[in-house]
Protein backbone atom coordinates (compact mmCIF):
# COMPACT_ATOMS: atom_id res chain seq x y z
CA UNK A 1 0.00 0.00 0.00
CA UNK A 2 2.54 2.36 1.01
CA UNK A 3 4.58 2.14 -1.81
CA UNK A 4 1.65 2.27 -4.35
CA UNK A 5 1.00 5.57 -3.05
CA UNK A 6 4.54 6.81 -3.47
CA UNK A 7 4.41 5.50 -6.34
CA UNK A 8 1.17 7.47 -7.50
CA UNK A 9 2.91 10.47 -5.64
CA UNK A 10 5.93 10.70 -7.30
CA UNK A 11 4.38 10.19 -10.59
CA UNK A 12 1.57 12.81 -9.84
CA UNK A 13 4.52 14.96 -8.54
CA UNK A 14 6.15 14.45 -12.07
CA UNK A 15 3.11 14.98 -14.33
CA UNK A 16 2.31 18.42 -12.14
CA UNK A 17 5.87 19.66 -12.62
CA UNK A 18 6.03 18.90 -16.48
CA UNK A 19 2.27 21.08 -17.17
CA UNK A 20 3.72 23.89 -14.22
CA UNK A 21 6.63 24.00 -16.24
CA UNK A 22 4.77 23.76 -19.57
CA UNK A 23 2.19 26.43 -18.56
CA UNK A 24 4.84 28.68 -16.73
CA UNK A 25 6.67 28.66 -19.76
CA UNK A 26 3.32 29.29 -21.77
CA UNK A 27 1.90 31.72 -19.92
CA UNK A 28 5.36 33.56 -19.54
CA UNK A 29 5.51 33.54 -23.51
CA UNK A 30 1.92 34.91 -23.46
CA UNK A 31 3.20 38.06 -20.63
CA UNK A 32 5.87 38.91 -22.60
CA UNK A 33 3.87 39.18 -25.93
CA UNK A 34 1.11 40.68 -24.50
CA UNK A 35 2.83 43.57 -22.11
CA UNK A 36 5.22 44.48 -25.31
CA UNK A 37 1.82 44.99 -27.20
CA UNK A 38 0.17 46.65 -24.48
CA UNK A 39 0.60 49.85 -22.63
CA UNK A 40 1.29 49.69 -18.76
CA UNK A 41 -1.88 51.41 -17.94
CA UNK A 42 -4.05 48.55 -19.16
CA UNK A 43 -2.43 46.31 -16.93
CA UNK A 44 -2.89 48.56 -14.26
CA UNK A 45 -6.39 49.03 -15.51
CA UNK A 46 -7.01 44.98 -15.60
CA UNK A 47 -5.27 45.13 -12.09
CA UNK A 48 -7.97 46.19 -9.95
CA UNK A 49 -10.96 44.05 -11.08
CA UNK A 50 -8.78 40.85 -10.88
CA UNK A 51 -8.59 41.84 -7.46
CA UNK A 52 -11.84 41.52 -6.80
CA UNK A 53 -12.52 38.36 -8.92
CA UNK A 54 -9.83 36.69 -6.66
CA UNK A 55 -11.57 37.47 -3.87
CA UNK A 56 -14.54 35.98 -5.19
CA UNK A 57 -13.70 32.76 -6.18
CA UNK A 58 -12.10 31.99 -2.69
CA UNK A 59 -15.68 32.60 -1.63
CA UNK A 60 -17.02 30.76 -3.99
CA UNK A 61 -15.61 27.56 -3.33
CA UNK A 62 -15.90 28.25 0.51
CA UNK A 63 -13.15 25.76 1.19
CA UNK A 64 -15.53 22.73 0.40
CA UNK A 65 -13.17 21.22 -2.17
CA UNK A 66 -10.50 20.78 -0.14
CA UNK A 67 -12.83 19.56 2.95
CA UNK A 68 -14.28 17.26 0.02
CA UNK A 69 -10.61 15.84 -0.61
CA UNK A 70 -9.65 15.51 3.23
CA UNK A 71 -13.05 13.56 3.98
CA UNK A 72 -12.47 9.64 3.90
CA UNK A 73 -15.47 8.70 1.32
CA UNK A 74 -17.46 11.65 0.11
CA UNK A 75 -20.90 10.66 -0.97
CA UNK A 76 -23.02 11.71 -4.27
CA UNK A 77 -25.07 13.86 -1.84
CA UNK A 78 -21.89 15.49 -1.03
CA UNK A 79 -20.45 15.86 -4.21
CA UNK A 80 -24.04 17.25 -5.47
CA UNK A 81 -24.19 19.68 -2.48
CA UNK A 82 -21.17 21.30 -2.95
CA UNK A 83 -21.75 21.69 -6.81
CA UNK A 84 -25.27 23.40 -6.15
CA UNK A 85 -23.56 25.67 -3.37
CA UNK A 86 -21.02 26.93 -5.62
CA UNK A 87 -22.99 27.80 -8.68
CA UNK A 88 -25.78 29.72 -6.59
CA UNK A 89 -22.75 32.03 -4.29
CA UNK A 90 -21.34 32.76 -8.13
CA UNK A 91 -24.36 33.94 -9.59
CA UNK A 92 -24.96 35.93 -6.70
CA UNK A 93 -21.30 37.21 -6.77
CA UNK A 94 -21.62 38.19 -10.53
CA UNK A 95 -24.39 40.15 -10.06
CA UNK A 96 -23.33 42.11 -7.12
CA UNK A 97 -19.76 42.52 -8.72
CA UNK A 98 -21.07 44.12 -11.60
CA UNK A 99 -23.72 46.20 -9.63
CA UNK A 100 -20.33 47.60 -7.74
CA UNK A 101 -18.15 48.18 -11.39
CA UNK A 102 -19.85 51.15 -11.91
CA UNK A 103 -18.50 52.98 -8.39
CA UNK A 104 -15.14 51.03 -8.60
CA UNK A 105 -14.84 52.70 -11.82
CA UNK A 106 -15.48 56.43 -10.48
CA UNK A 107 -13.41 55.75 -7.27
CA UNK A 108 -9.97 54.75 -9.27
CA UNK A 109 -11.13 57.18 -11.97
CA UNK A 110 -11.07 53.94 -14.59
CA UNK A 111 -14.34 54.25 -17.10
CA UNK A 112 -13.50 50.89 -18.72
CA UNK A 113 -14.23 49.20 -15.52
CA UNK A 114 -17.62 49.66 -16.31
CA UNK A 115 -17.86 47.52 -19.47
CA UNK A 116 -14.84 45.12 -18.72
CA UNK A 117 -16.62 43.53 -15.78
CA UNK A 118 -20.12 41.86 -17.13
CA UNK A 119 -17.32 39.52 -19.56
CA UNK A 120 -14.69 39.23 -16.92
CA UNK A 121 -16.76 38.36 -13.90
CA UNK A 122 -17.85 35.26 -15.70
CA UNK A 123 -14.75 33.55 -14.60
CA UNK A 124 -17.08 33.30 -11.36
CA UNK A 125 -19.41 30.90 -12.98
CA UNK A 126 -17.26 29.07 -15.58
CA UNK A 127 -15.24 28.02 -12.51
CA UNK A 128 -18.16 26.69 -10.13
CA UNK A 129 -19.05 24.88 -13.08
CA UNK A 130 -15.78 22.28 -12.76
CA UNK A 131 -14.78 22.53 -9.21
CA UNK A 132 -16.02 19.54 -8.40
CA UNK A 133 -15.02 17.47 -11.84
CA UNK A 134 -11.52 18.78 -10.81
CA UNK A 135 -12.29 17.49 -7.04
CA UNK A 136 -13.10 14.10 -7.88
CA UNK A 137 -9.83 13.68 -10.67
CA UNK A 138 -7.75 15.00 -7.53
CA UNK A 139 -9.00 12.46 -5.14
CA UNK A 140 -8.71 9.66 -7.70
CA UNK A 141 -5.12 10.76 -8.48
CA UNK A 142 -5.91 11.32 -12.08
CA UNK A 143 -3.23 14.29 -12.01
CA UNK A 144 -2.16 13.94 -15.73
CA UNK A 145 -5.93 14.41 -17.38
CA UNK A 146 -5.53 17.63 -14.89
CA UNK A 147 -2.28 18.84 -15.83
CA UNK A 148 -3.29 18.37 -19.35
CA UNK A 149 -6.75 19.81 -19.45
CA UNK A 150 -4.57 22.88 -17.63
CA UNK A 151 -2.41 23.25 -20.46
CA UNK A 152 -4.61 22.99 -23.12
CA UNK A 153 -6.95 25.53 -20.97
CA UNK A 154 -3.76 28.22 -20.69
CA UNK A 155 -3.02 27.59 -24.19
CA UNK A 156 -6.08 28.32 -25.48
CA UNK A 157 -6.16 31.73 -23.56
CA UNK A 158 -2.54 32.76 -24.81
CA UNK A 159 -3.71 32.25 -28.18
CA UNK A 160 -6.66 34.30 -27.97
CA UNK A 161 -4.86 37.12 -25.45
CA UNK A 162 -1.84 36.91 -28.53
CA UNK A 163 -4.45 37.70 -31.08
CA UNK A 164 -6.48 40.48 -29.56
CA UNK A 165 -3.77 42.19 -28.76
CA UNK A 166 -2.15 42.34 -32.03
CA UNK A 167 -5.63 43.41 -33.29
CA UNK A 168 -5.16 46.50 -31.21
CA UNK A 169 -8.14 45.70 -28.41
CA UNK A 170 -5.97 46.77 -25.68
CA UNK A 171 -7.66 45.74 -21.91
CA UNK A 172 -9.67 43.45 -23.68
CA UNK A 173 -7.47 40.80 -25.01
CA UNK A 174 -6.42 40.36 -21.13
CA UNK A 175 -10.39 39.84 -19.93
CA UNK A 176 -10.85 37.50 -23.29
CA UNK A 177 -7.33 35.64 -22.05
CA UNK A 178 -8.85 35.24 -18.73
CA UNK A 179 -12.26 33.77 -19.92
CA UNK A 180 -11.47 31.89 -22.40
CA UNK A 181 -8.80 29.59 -20.65
CA UNK A 182 -11.77 29.04 -17.70
CA UNK A 183 -14.57 28.61 -20.34
CA UNK A 184 -12.40 25.68 -21.86
CA UNK A 185 -11.02 24.56 -18.55
CA UNK A 186 -15.07 24.08 -17.56
CA UNK A 187 -15.83 22.68 -20.43
CA UNK A 188 -12.89 19.97 -21.16
CA UNK A 189 -13.41 18.70 -17.21
CA UNK A 190 -17.22 18.61 -18.26
CA UNK A 191 -16.21 16.58 -21.20
CA UNK A 192 -13.81 14.05 -19.43
CA UNK A 193 -15.87 13.54 -16.28
CA UNK A 194 -18.82 11.41 -16.20
CA UNK A 195 -19.59 13.00 -12.65
CA UNK A 196 -23.00 14.58 -13.13
CA UNK A 197 -25.08 16.34 -10.38
CA UNK A 198 -27.86 13.29 -10.14
CA UNK A 199 -27.81 12.10 -6.74
CA UNK A 200 -30.69 13.46 -4.41
CA UNK A 201 -29.75 16.80 -2.78
CA UNK A 202 -28.57 16.01 1.22
CA UNK A 203 -29.21 19.27 2.95
CA UNK A 204 -27.39 18.24 5.90
CA UNK A 205 -23.98 17.45 4.13
CA UNK A 206 -23.00 21.05 3.75
CA UNK A 207 -23.48 21.71 7.77
CA UNK A 208 -21.78 18.80 8.51
CA UNK A 209 -18.58 20.01 6.48
CA UNK A 210 -18.98 23.76 7.53
CA UNK A 211 -16.94 23.08 10.80
CA UNK A 212 -13.70 22.70 8.78
CA UNK A 213 -14.20 24.11 5.46
CA UNK A 214 -15.65 27.45 7.05
CA UNK A 215 -12.19 27.75 8.85
CA UNK A 216 -10.29 27.35 5.39
CA UNK A 217 -12.72 30.19 3.92
CA UNK A 218 -11.61 32.42 6.87
CA UNK A 219 -8.02 31.78 6.46
CA UNK A 220 -7.79 31.36 2.33
CA UNK A 221 -10.28 34.90 2.16
CA UNK A 222 -7.70 36.73 5.28
CA UNK A 223 -4.67 35.83 2.58
CA UNK A 224 -6.51 36.59 -0.39
CA UNK A 225 -7.50 39.97 1.11
CA UNK A 226 -4.25 40.78 2.31
CA UNK A 227 -2.14 39.44 -1.10
CA UNK A 228 -3.89 41.74 -2.80
CA UNK A 229 -4.92 44.61 -0.85
CA UNK A 230 -1.97 46.62 -1.72
CA UNK A 231 -2.87 46.88 -5.22
CA UNK A 232 -5.81 48.57 -3.84
CA UNK A 233 -3.68 51.26 -2.80
CA UNK A 234 -1.56 51.88 -5.23
CA UNK A 235 -4.04 52.23 -7.65
CA UNK A 236 -5.67 54.93 -5.73
CA UNK A 237 -3.02 56.23 -4.59
CA UNK A 238 -1.01 56.17 -8.10
CA UNK A 239 -1.01 55.90 -11.81
CA UNK A 240 -2.37 53.23 -13.69
CA UNK A 241 1.34 52.83 -15.20
CA UNK A 242 2.43 52.13 -11.33
CA UNK A 243 0.73 50.15 -10.61
CA UNK A 244 1.15 48.19 -13.80
CA UNK A 245 4.77 47.95 -12.78
CA UNK A 246 3.94 47.22 -8.86
CA UNK A 247 1.45 44.44 -9.77
CA UNK A 248 3.11 42.60 -13.21
CA UNK A 249 6.49 42.34 -11.19
CA UNK A 250 4.54 40.68 -8.32
CA UNK A 251 2.77 38.36 -11.29
CA UNK A 252 5.99 37.91 -12.88
CA UNK A 253 7.83 36.70 -10.03
CA UNK A 254 4.61 34.31 -9.13
CA UNK A 255 4.97 32.30 -12.18
CA UNK A 256 7.57 30.19 -10.95
CA UNK A 257 6.94 30.31 -7.85
CA UNK A 258 3.40 29.26 -7.87
CA UNK A 259 3.77 26.92 -10.61
CA UNK A 260 6.46 25.13 -7.98
CA UNK A 261 4.70 24.95 -5.26
CA UNK A 262 1.58 23.87 -6.67
CA UNK A 263 2.69 20.97 -8.98
CA UNK A 264 3.94 19.82 -5.45
CA UNK A 265 0.93 20.70 -3.13
CA UNK A 266 -1.94 19.18 -5.32
CA UNK A 267 -0.56 15.72 -5.37
CA UNK A 268 0.83 15.94 -1.55
CA UNK A 269 -2.46 17.69 -0.08
CA UNK A 270 -4.51 14.01 -0.85
CA UNK A 271 -1.19 12.09 -0.43
CA UNK A 272 -0.03 13.38 3.12
CA UNK A 273 -3.99 13.42 4.15
CA UNK A 274 -3.56 9.69 3.87
CA UNK A 275 -0.60 9.04 5.79
CA UNK A 276 -1.18 11.92 8.13
CA UNK A 277 -1.66 9.04 11.17
CA UNK A 278 1.93 7.98 10.32
CA UNK A 279 4.45 10.65 12.55
CA UNK A 280 7.77 9.57 10.79
CA UNK A 281 6.45 8.58 7.53
CA UNK A 282 4.60 12.51 7.27
CA UNK A 283 7.59 14.54 8.74
CA UNK A 284 9.78 12.59 6.23
CA UNK A 285 7.08 13.41 3.63
CA UNK A 286 7.03 16.88 4.81
CA UNK A 287 10.70 17.60 4.64
CA UNK A 288 11.35 15.71 1.26
CA UNK A 289 8.48 18.60 0.03
CA UNK A 290 10.81 21.03 1.46
CA UNK A 291 13.84 19.94 -0.11
CA UNK A 292 12.61 19.75 -3.76
CA UNK A 293 10.87 22.87 -3.42
CA UNK A 294 13.99 24.67 -2.14
CA UNK A 295 16.08 22.98 -4.33
CA UNK A 296 14.14 24.87 -6.95
CA UNK A 297 13.16 27.95 -6.27
CA UNK A 298 16.16 29.64 -4.54
CA UNK A 299 18.23 29.08 -7.53
CA UNK A 300 15.30 30.36 -9.62
CA UNK A 301 14.49 33.62 -7.76
CA UNK A 302 18.35 33.87 -7.18
CA UNK A 303 18.77 33.74 -10.52
CA UNK A 304 15.85 36.01 -11.79
CA UNK A 305 17.29 38.58 -9.61
CA UNK A 306 20.73 38.48 -10.64
CA UNK A 307 19.69 38.56 -14.68
CA UNK A 308 16.45 40.91 -14.10
CA UNK A 309 17.91 44.03 -15.76
CA UNK A 310 19.18 42.05 -19.12
CA UNK A 311 15.83 39.94 -19.29
CA UNK A 312 13.56 42.73 -19.31
CA UNK A 313 15.96 45.23 -21.83
CA UNK A 314 15.61 42.02 -24.11
CA UNK A 315 12.24 40.99 -23.67
CA UNK A 316 10.02 44.03 -23.23
CA UNK A 317 11.57 47.42 -23.89
CA UNK A 318 12.49 50.99 -22.70
CA UNK A 319 9.01 51.18 -21.77
CA UNK A 320 8.99 48.74 -18.95
CA UNK A 321 12.43 49.06 -17.56
CA UNK A 322 10.73 50.62 -14.36
CA UNK A 323 9.78 47.22 -13.09
CA UNK A 324 13.35 46.09 -12.76
CA UNK A 325 13.37 47.09 -8.64
CA UNK A 326 9.98 45.73 -7.74
CA UNK A 327 10.87 42.74 -9.73
CA UNK A 328 14.04 42.32 -8.20
CA UNK A 329 12.54 42.91 -4.74
CA UNK A 330 9.55 40.95 -5.52
CA UNK A 331 12.08 37.93 -6.20
CA UNK A 332 13.38 37.72 -2.81
CA UNK A 333 9.82 37.42 -1.37
CA UNK A 334 9.85 34.28 -3.95
CA UNK A 335 12.60 32.87 -1.97
CA UNK A 336 10.29 32.58 1.38
CA UNK A 337 6.53 31.82 0.02
CA UNK A 338 6.91 28.25 -1.36
CA UNK A 339 8.60 26.95 2.21
CA UNK A 340 5.52 28.88 3.78
CA UNK A 341 2.63 27.71 1.31
CA UNK A 342 3.88 23.83 2.20
CA UNK A 343 3.62 24.19 5.84
CA UNK A 344 0.28 25.95 5.26
CA UNK A 345 -0.82 22.50 3.84
CA UNK A 346 0.72 20.77 6.39
CA UNK A 347 -1.87 22.62 8.79
CA UNK A 348 -4.54 22.24 6.52
CA UNK A 349 -3.83 18.50 6.81
CA UNK A 350 -3.53 18.08 10.70
CA UNK A 351 -5.06 20.39 12.12
CA UNK A 352 -8.87 21.10 12.52
CA UNK A 353 -8.42 24.44 11.21
CA UNK A 354 -9.08 26.85 14.40
CA UNK A 355 -4.98 27.35 14.67
CA UNK A 356 -5.19 28.12 11.04
CA UNK A 357 -7.50 30.87 11.60
CA UNK A 358 -5.46 31.71 14.63
CA UNK A 359 -2.13 31.71 12.74
CA UNK A 360 -3.67 33.44 9.92
CA UNK A 361 -4.87 36.39 12.08
CA UNK A 362 -1.77 37.04 13.82
CA UNK A 363 0.09 36.72 10.64
CA UNK A 364 -2.24 39.96 8.89
CA UNK A 365 -1.80 41.72 11.84
CA UNK A 366 1.86 42.17 11.34
CA UNK A 367 0.66 42.48 7.87
CA UNK A 368 -1.21 45.55 8.49
CA UNK A 369 1.64 47.37 10.59
CA UNK A 370 3.68 46.45 7.79
CA UNK A 371 1.42 48.26 5.16
CA UNK A 372 0.68 51.09 7.41
CA UNK A 373 4.46 51.58 7.44
CA UNK A 374 5.13 51.61 4.07
CA UNK A 375 2.02 52.57 1.93
CA UNK A 376 2.53 56.07 2.72
CA UNK A 377 6.00 55.68 1.07
CA UNK A 378 5.43 54.33 -2.03
CA UNK A 379 5.47 51.35 -4.11
CA UNK A 380 9.02 50.47 -3.59
CA UNK A 381 8.47 50.32 0.23
CA UNK A 382 5.27 48.38 0.09
CA UNK A 383 7.06 45.72 -2.14
CA UNK A 384 9.88 45.58 0.89
CA UNK A 385 7.15 45.19 3.21
CA UNK A 386 5.84 42.22 1.29
CA UNK A 387 9.31 40.45 0.94
CA UNK A 388 9.65 41.32 4.62
CA UNK A 389 6.09 39.26 4.97
CA UNK A 390 6.71 36.34 3.01
CA UNK A 391 10.04 35.83 4.86
CA UNK A 392 8.05 36.15 8.23
CA UNK A 393 5.07 34.02 6.92
CA UNK A 394 7.11 31.57 6.10
CA UNK A 395 8.86 31.28 9.96
CA UNK A 396 5.60 31.42 11.35
CA UNK A 397 4.13 28.47 9.69
CA UNK A 398 6.50 26.31 10.23
CA UNK A 399 6.98 27.14 13.73
CA UNK A 400 3.08 25.97 13.87
CA UNK A 401 3.68 22.62 11.67
CA UNK A 402 6.49 21.55 15.00
CA UNK A 403 3.25 21.10 17.03
CA UNK A 404 1.58 18.36 14.70
CA UNK A 405 4.99 16.89 12.93
CA UNK A 406 8.49 15.40 14.05
CA UNK A 407 10.31 17.60 11.85
CA UNK A 408 12.67 19.55 14.16
CA UNK A 409 13.80 23.26 13.29
CA UNK A 410 17.34 22.27 13.43
CA UNK A 411 16.25 19.43 10.64
CA UNK A 412 14.45 21.98 8.59
CA UNK A 413 17.36 24.40 8.59
CA UNK A 414 19.65 22.09 7.67
CA UNK A 415 17.12 21.15 4.48
CA UNK A 416 17.58 24.70 3.03
CA UNK A 417 21.20 25.09 3.78
CA UNK A 418 22.66 23.33 0.83
CA UNK A 419 20.08 25.25 -1.70
CA UNK A 420 20.33 28.49 -0.16
CA UNK A 421 24.37 28.17 -0.42
CA UNK A 422 24.82 27.12 -3.92
CA UNK A 423 22.61 29.42 -5.29
CA UNK A 424 24.62 32.40 -2.91
CA UNK A 425 27.43 31.13 -4.87
CA UNK A 426 25.92 31.14 -8.47
CA UNK A 427 24.09 34.41 -7.91
CA UNK A 428 27.74 36.12 -6.31
CA UNK A 429 29.38 34.47 -9.62
CA UNK A 430 26.84 36.60 -11.73
CA UNK A 431 27.43 39.68 -10.23
CA UNK A 432 31.29 39.39 -10.87
CA UNK A 433 30.52 38.21 -14.49
CA UNK A 434 28.76 42.09 -14.84
CA UNK A 435 31.25 43.70 -13.24
CA UNK A 436 34.00 42.57 -15.11
CA UNK A 437 32.13 42.33 -18.88
CA UNK A 438 30.03 44.94 -20.51
CA UNK A 439 28.28 42.68 -23.00
CA UNK A 440 24.76 43.73 -25.04
CA UNK A 441 21.61 42.79 -23.07
CA UNK A 442 21.11 39.90 -25.46
CA UNK A 443 24.37 38.25 -24.99
CA UNK A 444 24.59 38.99 -21.14
CA UNK A 445 21.59 37.23 -20.25
CA UNK A 446 22.64 33.99 -21.82
CA UNK A 447 26.15 34.15 -20.68
CA UNK A 448 24.24 34.91 -17.20
CA UNK A 449 21.87 32.05 -17.38
CA UNK A 450 24.00 29.43 -18.78
CA UNK A 451 27.05 30.13 -15.74
CA UNK A 452 24.59 30.45 -13.41
CA UNK A 453 22.88 27.00 -14.27
CA UNK A 454 26.02 25.50 -14.66
CA UNK A 455 27.67 26.28 -11.50
CA UNK A 456 24.43 25.45 -9.44
CA UNK A 457 23.72 22.05 -11.06
CA UNK A 458 27.77 21.54 -10.95
CA UNK A 459 28.07 22.36 -6.76
CA UNK A 460 24.63 20.14 -6.59
CA UNK A 461 26.00 17.23 -8.06
CA UNK A 462 29.93 17.45 -7.28
CA UNK A 463 28.30 17.55 -3.18
CA UNK A 464 25.57 15.24 -3.95
CA UNK A 465 22.67 17.10 -2.70
CA UNK A 466 19.74 14.94 -1.89
CA UNK A 467 17.77 16.85 -3.28
CA UNK A 468 19.70 16.63 -6.49
CA UNK A 469 19.22 12.45 -6.32
CA UNK A 470 15.35 13.29 -5.40
CA UNK A 471 14.87 15.60 -9.15
CA UNK A 472 16.70 12.67 -10.94
CA UNK A 473 14.59 9.99 -9.50
CA UNK A 474 11.56 12.30 -10.32
CA UNK A 475 12.45 13.31 -13.60
CA UNK A 476 13.13 9.15 -14.88
CA UNK A 477 10.14 8.60 -13.38
CA UNK A 478 8.29 10.94 -15.06
CA UNK A 479 9.70 9.48 -18.40
CA UNK A 480 8.99 6.06 -17.92
CA UNK A 481 5.43 6.67 -16.75
CA UNK A 482 4.89 9.52 -19.72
Amino acid sequence: MRGELRDRVASGVAWNMAEKAGSMLLQAVVSLVVLRLLMPEDLGVMAIPTVFSALALVVVDSGFSQTLIRKDAPTQGDYKSVFLFNIVVSLLLYVLLVALAPVAARFYDMPVLTRIAPVLFLLLPLNALCVIQNTIFTRQFRFALISKVVFISTLAGGLVAVAMALAGCGVWSLVGQRVTAMGTKAALFWALSDWRPRALYDGGALRRMAPYSTRLLATDLIASVYNNISQLFVGRMYSADTLAYFNQAQKLKELPVTGTVQSVQNVTFPALAKIAEDGPKFAESYRQMVLVVTFVMFPAMAGLNAVAHDFFAVFLGAKWMPIVPYFRIACLGGLFAPVAMISYNVLKVKSNGSVIVRLEVAKKLVMTGILALTIPRGPIAITWGLAAAALFEMAINFGATRRYTLFTTGCFLRTLLPAAAASGLMFGAILLLERWTAFQPALALLVKTALGAGIYVAVAAALRFEAFGVAVGLMKKFIRRG
